[in-house]
């Protein structure tokens, strides 16, 4: 195993203000214009940077006239002295995160039927405002969500179901639909669709992502079905022709308007509905940064989504 290198060997002999003197005199464009976006005196400005030429050996600016140029070396210097910076202060940032009592990584599952563009709209959102907070993602599918609650595994759920001894709070419901290609040969029957009818034909179904997976939760009792790990994978199945499911209808809208898939005219309801709940692991351990994608959820939702169904 390698050892890891000691403080001494990793020390600089370069400060942070010496870099920061530099960047200043190239952005500012000059000696004195870099003092006075510093607000410091131009004297110790020009000596921060002597000071850095001297400790690496080399000439970082050259005088042309009244304007001092970035030599060829002063060029990559810069550069590098940019991204230290940068990452100097995304290390005081983080810090202050920590300080505050944010968490370095936040962890949810959300059950694949949650509107996908909606979800990356609410991360996009809390990343803009944390940026050093680390998000893992669990796209789970029935028994997985549980089992990602009850396990600890991560702070917050976004479930149809609510474990035994959690609370949930609602979201929004999510429709589902039954649908085929237009040429399956259940659209060609041309009339309404009993179960019976179903049971000829192949039923495409999204895998429990739980380890204690029940086969028959969520399906129709058939002779044929092919089972998936991916949603995207039984919609394409369907709008090859390959079988009948039901789908969130925000998953295949796109679908659907280019006529790939059609809805199934089942006489038993053409619809079913899940509603969809935010569910905390612990909700009083759960820390500021999980609250906090907690609430631009809720109101991204609440912006969004809860308006009558088109």
């Amino acid at each position: 195993m390698a050892k890891a290198p000691s403080t001494a060997a990793i020390s600089s002999r370069v400060s942070l203000d010496q870099w920061r003197s530099l960047l200043a005199v190239v952005d500012a464009g000059g000696y004195a214009q870099a003092a006075q976006a510093l607000h410091r005196s131009q004297s110790s400005v020009t000596y921060a940077v002597q000071k850095l030429e001297s400790t690496l050996g080399v000439k970082a600016f050259e005088i042309h006239g009244r304007k001092a140029v970035l030599t060829p070396t002063g060029q990559t210097l810069y550069r590098r002295a940019r991204a230290l910076l940068e990452d100097a202060a995304a290390i005081e940032r983080a810090a202050r995160k920590v300080t505050a009592g944010w968490e370095a990584e936040i962890s949810l599952a959300v059950e694949v039927l949650f509107p996908t563009w909606l979800l990356l709209e609410c991360l996009n959102r809390f990343g803009a405002e944390s940026p050093e907070t680390r998000v893992e993602l669990f796209e789970t599918v029935i028994g997985g969500t549980t089992e990602a609650i009850e396990s600890g595994a991560v702070d917050i759920a976004i479930s149809p179901a609510i474990p035994r001894g959690y609370s949930g709070e609602r979201l929004l419901p999510t429709h589902f639909v039954p649908v085929a290609h237009p040429e399956h040969a259940l659209h060609k029957l041309g009339r309404e669709i009993t179960l019976r009818d179903l049971r000829k034909h192949r039923h495409l179904v999204v895998r429990d992502s739980g380890s204690r997976r029940d086969k028959r939760a969520a399906t129709v009792d058939v002779d044929q079905r092919w089972t998936v790990t991916n949603m995207t994978t039984s919609i394409a199945a369907a709008c090859r022709g390959f079988g009948f499911a039901w789908f969130p209808k925000d998953k295949i809208r796109t679908e659907l308007k280019e006529g790939v898939l059609k809805i199934l005219p089942l006489r038993d309801g053409r619809e079913r509905v899940a509603e969809c709940y935010l569910i905390f692991a612990d909700r009083d351990a759960t820390g500021p940064g999980a609250l906090r994608l907690a609430e631009i959820l809720r109101e991204e939702v609440g912006a969004r989504c809860r308006r009558p169904a088109e």
